[in-house]
């Protein structure tokens, strides 16, 4: 028997190919199932089973398409309110592969409804458990995604959920979380790159703590997560449409001039030196990489017309696959060309890219003004004394807060601060974007 890994890293998550005998399960798919349907074929396997732990809030779920291409049974927590045919699974009920089988255990927390599922061999030998959101590697799935009335409870059911599974299943059996990987779906930071149920039994909070110390330090805990995911629940539910990967429409330098006149998102997928470096009045920068769709998804406007500037076709592919991962199907264009091309003899837009060196120097000038665009916890963590926390998310609604002056913008790595500092240019307002380390070049500046 094989278990398979799919990684989506820039969500943070995993999903999972079981095969055995020519026979295959997938356990909570993402939206873009040819990954999927490639190692099928490869392999020569037939899906019989789409398996999902819960109705997900972090990306919108490839399981109702993989099972109507596949023919597979498609399964979902019993519970849950979908518009759409599955074979609803409570506590006990075995879905049975053939030469595997995988048995539902109701592990609420992360949902009402959220299901684990055990899995044995042919032997009936429990070898490994899915688990997604309930028990990650060294933590658990965040509880606040349902509203706040309902947080402390499924805090609660959360604890008591990964305590049945340390208890009913063998130290030996290997751990197949879905969050964890730096999804903002895990409660907090997940460690390690595998698992098992007797590691879990040593290292995970809800089974070294008690009850009262895990609720008060996990909801201390939390902080904000992406808005985007108040979308993903509700598309989930009423049934993905499937997933479109086709290359956008091809865009000209006045059609894209246009486009940003009229208030339009245009997108530079650009390395954030590059586009510091020249880029047009009013595109926004958000570097394709792996905290690209996190954070576009987290600003957009949703269902806003979308434009994409690349430096290549394989650019714009990407971001199409990282958007239709999360429902951003509103891509209306894409370019290619080179930005001085696109610009059609208007001026490009510049600002400086420096480091926290650089901003020491400068940080007893009246006319500095340190911006950090890091999260509140990170900043009461530690903070470069006297800067200004707007967290990246709510930048669109309190520019107006900063002050005149020269805006030095920083985050923990340089990704946010870059998308900070073109919304920032995108206004007019004077900018350098700090691109540096904030763990250690932090410690040449007075911190609180």
């Amino acid at each position: 028997m094989d278990v398979s890994i799919v990684e989506t890293s820039g969500l943070g998550d995993r999903s999972y190919l079981v095969s055995a005998d020519g026979v295959a399960v997938v356990i909570d798919p993402q939206r873009d199932v040819d990954r999927l349907l490639d190692a099928v074929a490869e392999r020569q396997l037939r899906v019989t089973h789409v398996l999902e732990t819960h109705i997900h809030n972090d990306y919108v779920s490839g399981g109702l398409e993989l099972a109507r291409v596949t023919g597979a049974e498609y399964v979902v927590p019993a519970g849950e309110d979908v518009a759409f045919e599955r074979r609803p699974v409570a506590d006990g009920d075995v879905v049975d592969a053939g030469p595997f089988r995988l048995r539902a255990v109701h592990t609420p927390g992360h949902t009402h409804h959220h299901t684990s599922y055990a899995l044995s061999d042919a032997e009936g030998t429990v070898v490994a458990v899915f688990t997604g959101g309930s028990m990650l590697y060294g933590s658990a799935g965040r509880t606040d995604l349902l509203g706040d009335e309902h947080t402390e409870e499924l805090t609660r059911a959360q604890y008591h959920s990964v305590r049945l599974l340390a208890d009913q299943l063998p130290a030996e059996a290997a751990v197949y979380p879905t969050h964890g990987f730096g999804s903002f779906c895990a409660a907090t930071p997940a460690s390690g790159d595998a698992s098992t149920i007797g590691q879990q039994r040593r290292d995970n909070p809800a089974l070294t703590r008690d009850e009262r110390t895990y609720v008060e330090e996990l909801l201390a805990g939390l902080s904000a997560y992406p808005a985007y995911y108040a979308h993903m629940g509700v598309i989930n539910r009423r049934g993905p449409d499937p997933v479109d990967l086709s290359t956008p429409t091809p865009v000209d330098p006045v059609e894209l001039r246009r486009r940003i006149d009229a208030g339009e998102w245009i997108v530079d997928l650009r390395h954030r030196t590059a586009f510091a470096a020249g880029h047009l009045s009013g595109a926004l920068g958000f570097e394709l990489s792996d905290s690209f769709v996190t954070h576009l998804g987290w600003l957009y406007a949703w269902g806003a017309p979308l434009t994409l500037i690349g430096g290549d076709d394989d650019q714009i592919a990407g971001a199409r696959r990282e958007l239709a991962r999360i429902g951003v199907d509103g891509v209306t264009g894409a370019a290619t060309e080179p930005v001085e091309r696109l610009a059609a003899g208007q001026q490009l837009r510049s600002y400086r890219v420096a480091d926290f060196g650089e901003l020491a120097k400068v940080l007893d000038d009246d006319a500095t003004i340190v911006l950090d665009v890091r999260r509140t916890d990170e900043h009461r963590d530690r903070h470069i004394r006297g800067a200004l926390n707007i967290p990246i998310h709510e930048l669109l609604d309190r520019i107006g807060e900063i002050p005149t002056g020269n805006i030095w913008v920083h985050c923990a790595s340089g990704y946010r601060a870059s998308v900070a500092a073109s919304l920032l240019d995108r206004e007019r307002r004077t900018v350098v974007l700090v691109d540096d380390d904030f763990a250690d070049a932090a410690d040449d500046l007075p911190t609180n």
